[in-house]
This record gives structure tokens, C-alpha cells and sequence, in this order.
């Protein structure tokens, strides 16, 4: 009898996340090692637009849902991997939890990953996979009126101020439409 190794339940519900290559940059599952850069980021004042800052306890609660997000609609975001040197980034891509009001492109970088272009990367493979992957024809992000970075990001990847959307949590949130699929969607 020959004893093969079994990936544990973690391992192989992430293997079932698709993996995005761009050309610096990889957009992948979430792994257990993240949770501690994720609960940093979320413990500090950059996490101040995404509902942060928060105790390590609910950081792990947001990380299982952003994981979980995946196995319930089929998308959701992924951890951003430097490829030159393995650092885990920030998050990235499709989310659409209950009470939101349309599917979302989202986008948070850790600390020292601003200014680089990641977000624009990232954001733009995300968007790509949503729609020529997905089917997805339209989608949104939505951004607290005083985050100016992830507004001018917004802009750069072609969206365009469409309303403002109130949430019980974050408040009021300006509503960002992204183009439409097609070469308008690759600025």
C-alpha cells in the first residue's frame, strides 16, 4: 500500500482559487500565514476606510469572510504576492456581499505598498477576469468620500462618479462605475 499525501481542507479549498499573473504582481487564494498581515493592517489607522481599526478577533472575522466570500458566489478577492520577492501586498478584487448594491471591485494595500501602481495592476487584472471570466457587464466600487488615493484610482481606471450609496456601517459611500467591457476598460 502506497500512502500519498493529502492536501489539508484549507489546501485544497484554496487551490480552487484561480491564480492571476500580472507582470509584477500575483492575485491568489488566501493562505493561513496571511492572517497576521491582514490582522496588522486592520489593527492600525490605514484600515480607516474599510471599516477599521479593529481587534485582532475581528480582523480574523473579516479574513474567514473575504476566504469564505470565494466558496459562496464563486469570486471574490484575492491576496496580492509581490513575485520578486513574495511580500503579500494588500487584497484585491470582486466582492458582492448581502446589502451591497452591485457587484464591487475592490482594492486595499498594505503599508509601503502605496505609490507603486500596485492597486492599478491589480485592479485592472481583477476587472479583466470579472468580465471576460465572469460575464460580469458592469461593476462598481465604492469609496468613503475622504479616501482621495482610492478616488483617484477610481478615475485612473476609468470609472466614473455615479451616485452615493449609504451603508449602515460604513456610512455614505460614493458609488464609482467602471467602464464597460471592451478597449474603454483598458486605460
Amino acid at each position: 500500500m502506497t500512502l500519498h499525501a493529502r492536501p489539508t481542507p484549507a489546501e485544497a479549498l484554496f487551490a480552487a482559487i484561480p491564480v492571476i499573473e500580472t507582470e509584477r504582481f500575483l492575485l491568489r487564494g488566501y493562505r493561513p500565514g496571511d492572517l497576521a498581515t491582514f490582522t496588522a493592517f486592520y489593527a492600525s489607522p490605514r484600515s480607516r476606510y474599510v471599516g477599521g481599526p479593529m481587534t485582532a478577533e475581528l480582523a480574523c472575522r473579516a479574513f474567514m469572510t473575504y476566504a469564505g466570500h470565494w466558496h459562496v458566489r464563486g469570486y471574490g478577492r484575492w491576496m496580492v504576492e509581490e513575485k520578486a520577492t513574495g511580500a503579500t501586498l494588500g487584497n484585491v478584487g470582486l466582492w458582492y456581499p448581502d446589502g451591497w448594491p452591485e457587484p464591487e471591485i475592490g482594492w486595499t494595500l498594505f503599508e509601503g505598498a502605496e505609490g507603486r501602481g500596485v492597486a492599478f495592476e491589480t485592479a485592472l487584472a481583477a476587472r479583466a477576469h470579472a468580465y471576460d471570466t465572469l460575464g460580469w457587464t458592469t461593476a462598481i466600487s465604492l469609496i468613503a468620500p475622504e479616501n482621495a488615493r482610492s478616488r483617484a484610482l477610481a478615475e485612473r481606471l476609468g470609472a466614473v462618479r455615479d451616485g452615493d450609496f449609504t451603508h449602515e456601517r460604513y456610512g455614505t459611500l460614493q458609488v464609482w462605475r467602471h467602464p464597460a467591457p471592451g478597449p474603454e476598460a483598458c486605460p
